[in-house]
């Protein structure tokens, strides 16, 4: 069974790298190098691994290895590791909604943050939880360009500053009743990064809306981030193809900019501008669906 084969018959099987990883035993990094292409000569045992795993493929049924045929294994372990992850979240869910019926809004603290399961992502605002569902491919796509422009011109100034992508936890107000995972942030005191999260109020902050999540961005995240001390705030608007900028720093100068426009960054003088041409020719084939 070749590499090729191996990537058909993950699609078949909806198999993620993750998963591939669990079950077989290989590191995750090591299968997505293998299954990417980027590793040219894998190891064979490596192989071996990843063939228990992926070789049921129709041009190869009847890979047997001790007797046991692989094709029918696979399929059963990968139905127990369904059911197996299926159960995990159920209880994750039944945990999370045990810890958010504790207590009354604007009573939670940090404590019930950290006990809430990992694949619960949520917002602490004032003691008060928002849930926060999957970013769409729009959104995904849109802040890891503008992060990656922004970042290239840190990079290529050799600047101090540190860019950072959600999900980071940020601790804005330094209690314990916020913690915030902006899309994206610029962080100039590296006193204030630690290993788990921003502690205190990062310089810059871009949030890109969704429908899930646009009032508190625009209203509750607006007032807290103002406060806070964030220094410069944008608002990215897929839908209107608008990005709203609040400039703290400036006595709230607030502009609002097109996707086919330059958008400079104050923090760094006007210098450092984000082009939203390309981000928007990137997004075009998405915007229609």
């Amino acid at each position: 069974m070749n590499i090729k084969q191996m990537v058909i018959r993950k699609n078949e099987l909806g198999l993620s790298y993750e998963q591939i990883a669990k079950l077989s035993g290989v590191p995750i990094g090591t299968v997505q190098k293998v299954l990417g292409g980027v590793t040219k000569t894998p190891r064979y045992d490596t192989l071996i691994a990843l063939e228990s795993v992926l070789g049921d493929h129709p041009e190869n049924k009847s890979l047997e290895e001790d007797g046991a045929i692989y094709g029918s294994s696979v399929r059963k372990t990968f139905a127990d590791f369904v059911s197996s992850e299926k159960e995990e979240a159920e209880k994750n869910a039944a945990l999370a909604a045990k810890i958010k019926a504790s207590k009354k809004p604007g009573e939670f603290t940090l404590e019930d943050y950290y006990a809430l399961p990992d694949d619960q992502r949520v917002e602490l605002i004032d003691g008060v939880f928002y849930d926060m569902g999957a970013p769409s491919t729009t959104h995904q796509i849109v802040a890891f360009s503008i992060g990656t422009q922004i970042k290239n011109y840190i990079d290529s100034n050799n600047g101090s500053c540190v860019p950072l992508m959600s999900p980071c936890d940020v601790q804005l107000d330094m209690d314990d009743k916020t913690m915030l995972q902006p899309d994206f942030m610029i962080v100039c005191n590296k006193d204030k990064i630690i290993k788990r999260k921003v502690y205190g109020a990062p310089d810059f902050i871009i949030e890109v809306l969704s429908s899930s999540t646009k009032k508190k961005d625009m209203t509750t995240k607006l007032t807290k981030y103002e406060k806070a001390g964030v220094n410069e705030y944008w608002m990215i608007d897929i839908d209107k193809q608008k990005i709203l900028v609040y400039d703290f720093a400036h006595e709230f100068d607030v502009t609002i900019y097109g996707f086919n426009d330059k958008v400079p960054i104050a923090l760094y003088e006007g210098k450092c501008k984000v082009d939203f041409a390309p981000i928007l020719k990137e997004i075009s084939f998405l915007l229609d669906s």
